[in-house]
């Protein structure tokens, strides 16, 4: 098989099934000719990982493809367990062996998702012998009003919630008295938010975000029917843990809404600012060692470099050139894209009048 370690690997397109409905406003944002809402509201993006989704078993959801040509080539997975050292870095091989160790994706709800939490990376462990647990965070892209109603999220145990109180009202399946035990928080384009492994949440309808992950697919849902009305199997609900078990994944912290902005509302900080280009983390190391998010906003071009690691870019607004080497590569709004530990400098430049924003993705600290 060739090398591919060295360029930047194209990922084809990768829609998942969820249990709500939405994605009109990833099939916009992609080009697409007849943007809908579905049952696959979510793209997956650089995935190593495997949806888990109930009834759906025989299905092989989530694993993203390379593009080559325009056509379908290998699993990105098989690329990388091929040649790990390669494809990840030395650094980090030896920390995750094949494991990337980060899972991005673009989310867009036209309903209300069901209030769940994710546990923990001691609670997966210990639960579901995982490495890894599902801390995730979300840089909001956009939004749309539906019902009248303008995008949102629900975050955080309000003050006197107990793990008591909150397993009577999943046991009574008192779905308002859930909704109202958090806060409600509108979100704009451009905000950040951590969700650690426990926090009780969901995204409400109308958000268009993306989400950067630990890669697991572990979600404890305490809704037995969506808001849309789709019954959830029980399996979705525990996820194979248990109905008592599963109540451990939550943590019963609770926080005034001034507590939740300030310690989990992220501010983005500038890096570095030029006249061709301004790069702004979004989410640090300092925030969580699971994962990183910077914004790269080109106004003519900028290099992006790496040394003994990998990085995952998604274009989230514009067109651009990709050059390294002899070689170039197009994108658009929408594209992602794996770069492998091998593509040490990437040059980047900006093509037409829309400004070019792409949003740089990368796996957990390394230790020197």
């Amino acid at each position: 098989m060739k090398d591919y370690s060295a360029q930047p690997l194209k990922l084809r397109k990768n829609r998942v099934w969820r249990t709500y409905y939405g994605g009109r406003s990833i099939d916009e944002w992609q080009g697409a000719s007849a943007p809908e809402d579905s049952s696959m509201p979510e793209e997956w993006i650089a995935s190593v990982v495997r949806a888990r989704n109930a009834g759906r078993e025989q299905l092989v959801e989530g694993l993203s493809l390379v593009e080559l040509d325009g056509a379908d080539g290998p699993e990105l997975k098989q690329l990388i367990e091929a040649e790990p050292a390669k494809f990840l870095g030395e650094r980090h091989t030896a920390a995750y062996g094949s494991q990337t160790g980060v899972l991005v994706k673009a989310l867009d709800s036209a309903e209300r998702l069901t209030i769940q939490a994710h546990p923990d990376r001691s609670t997966a462990q210990r639960i579901f012998s995982s490495p890894f647990g599902k801390t995730e965070a979300w840089y909001i892209l956009g939004g749309r009003e539906i019902g009248g109603e303008l995008p949102y999220i629900l975050y955080g145990f309000k003050p006197g919630m107990t793990r008591e109180k909150w397993e009577k009202l999943f046991w009574e399946q008192d779905i308002e008295g859930m909704i109202h035990a958090l806060h409600k928080i509108p979100v704009e384009p451009g905000q950040v938010f951590i969700v650690e492994g426990g926090m009780p949440h969901a995204i409400g309808s109308g958000c268009f975000l993306i989400e950067i992950q630990e890669p697991t697919d572990f979600t404890i849902r305490v809704e037995r029917t969506t808001p849309a009305g789709r019954e959830i199997p029980e399996f979705m609900l525990h996820q194979g843990a248990g109905f008592e078990r599963m109540f451990d994944c939550f943590r019963y912290d609770t926080y005034t809404l001034e507590d939740v902005l300030a310690q989990f509302r992220l501010s983005p900080r500038t890096i570095q600012e030029s006249e061709e280009y301004t790069e702004r983390s979004l989410i640090s190391y300092a925030t969580t060692p699971y994962f990183a998010l910077t914004s790269l906003d080109i106004r003519s071009s900028c290099t992006i470099r790496q040394e003994d690691g990998f990085s995952i870019l998604v274009v989230a607004q514009g067109a651009g050139s990709l050059a390294w080497g002899k070689e170039c590569l197009q994108v658009t709004q929408g594209d992602q894209l794996f770069l492998p530990a091998g593509v040490t400098e990437l040059q980047c430049e900006r093509i037409g009048d829309e400004p070019l924003q792409l949003l740089r993705c990368f796996p957990p600290s390394v230790s020197p």
